[in-house]
């Protein structure tokens, strides 16, 4: 069960990171062709080649709507990266007074937070499939490219949901550690007995 976890995981991390990286190219040459635009649209280029200038301007500039692909695409890049973070105990973690308690008292301790982060991930995902109906039903679009809204919302919940099923299943495999004391998946946090 857990490879498969595991699977699920690494997977939707390598789809988050290859729309983040798009969403970098993609943002790269928004900025890139703003810039140019800029350039062409310059008094001097205007005054050497006032028609080159006018032809470049009318075809180089931002990339239309990006800032709205960029949106929806860093929500879905973001819920795509929890199940990985979760089940390879990555995410960030203050533990100043933790290592001095005894084992069972840190086992107890990841337990309860591994059951709280499972709770809100599933509120995230439900509310979040909530707000897709939502959005399904009204028709609401985005403003330049028109994109029906739900699109982003419907990809978000599918990472949400992965996300809160690896949630899930890591609170299932701590709670069974605090209480047989025997550690099932090591990810270099656990403190011997």
């Amino acid at each position: 069960m857990h490879s498969y976890m595991m699977r699920l995981a690494r997977i939707m991390a390598m789809i988050g990171g290859a729309v983040l990286t798009f969403l970098i190219f993609l943002t790269c040459i928004s900025i890139a062709g703003r810039l140019l635009n800029g350039v062409f649209h310059s008094d001097m280029l205007e005054g050497l080649a006032p028609q080159l200038s006018e032809w470049m301007a009318a075809r180089v500039g931002p990339v239309n709507g990006d800032f709205e692909v960029v949106e929806a695409g860093v929500a879905f890049a973001i819920f795509s990266f929890i199940p990985l973070c979760q089940i390879t105990a990555g995410h960030a973690a203050v533990d100043v007074f933790a290592n001095s308690f005894p084992a069972r008292v840190n086992r107890i301790l990841r337990m309860i937070t591994e059951i709280v982060f499972a709770l809100v991930l599933v509120l995230i995902a439900w509310r979040l499939g909530a707000g897709t109906l939502s959005k399904f039903e009204n028709g609401e679009t985005s403003f330049l490219l028109e994109f029906p809204i739900w699109w982003a919302y419907g990809l978000s919940l599918i990472a949400a949901v992965v996300a809160a099923v690896v949630g899930i299943y890591m609170a299932v495999i701590r709670s069974i550690e605090a209480m047989t004391g025997q550690i099932l998946i090591w990810d270099g946090v656990e403190v011997q007995s």
